[in-house]
């Protein structure tokens, strides 16, 4: 079974033809990226902080205060002791 003519002449999204189905297509060259961004985008952006900050503000603040907490103590549980060696005797100046 050999495909026909009419369906090797068409590329993989163009191999069906819907009945009523519109599309629609802007070209890339057409778009703008960032039409509106600052006009619309900065001022949208502080009513939309305001609304959810106390669902992220304290989560973000509990956060760094655990890490800070368990990073000074994970210092403080790596040094060493001094009193541990004060009757240790160093091997360099032992004279015979």
């Amino acid at each position: 079974m050999f495909p026909s003519k009419v369906l090797m002449d068409k590329v993989f999204g163009n191999l069906a033809h819907v009945r009523g189905l519109l599309t629609y297509r802007l070209s890339p060259h057409e778009l703008k990226p960032f039409a509106g961004a600052f006009s619309k985008g900065g001022p949208n952006m502080i009513p939309r902080t305001t609304s959810t900050i106390m669902t992220w503000l304290p989560v973000l603040i509990t956060s760094v205060f655990i890490y800070v907490t368990v990073e000074k103590s994970h210092k403080k549980r790596q040094r060493k002791n001094p009193n541990d060696y004060l009757n240790e005797v160093d091997p360099n100046t032992l004279i015979d």
